[in-house]
């Protein structure tokens, strides 16, 4: 009998945890050409992008504007992910 409560608890605990939202796993891929190079210039108000925690700068692959401020990402897909819910990842 407290082998298998043991072995529910354990169960349950993997299930628990396996469910809990994590950061998206993101392929980053290279934009290369001119685009890449427009973006040097910009000045973004994040060092970290948002959505996968990686540095933007150097990497700084796509830009949105939101509240009159200049959000950088390393992806596309980061920055898709930001105009779902912004309010989530923008920082008080």
């Amino acid at each position: 009998m407290q082998k298998k409560i043991i072995l529910y608890i354990s169960i349950l605990s993997s299930i628990i945890l396996s469910c809990k939202q994590e950061t998206p796993t993101v392929k980053h891929q290279s934009m290369g050409g001119s685009t890449s190079s427009q973006l040097k210039n910009i000045k973004v108000v994040n060092k970290i992008d948002p959505i996968c925690n990686m540095e933007v700068e150097g990497f700084l692959q796509d830009t949105i504007l939101y509240q009159t401020k200049t959000y950088g990402f390393c992806s596309t897909y980061c920055k898709d992910e930001f105009k779902k819910n912004p309010e989530q990842y923008v920082e008080k």
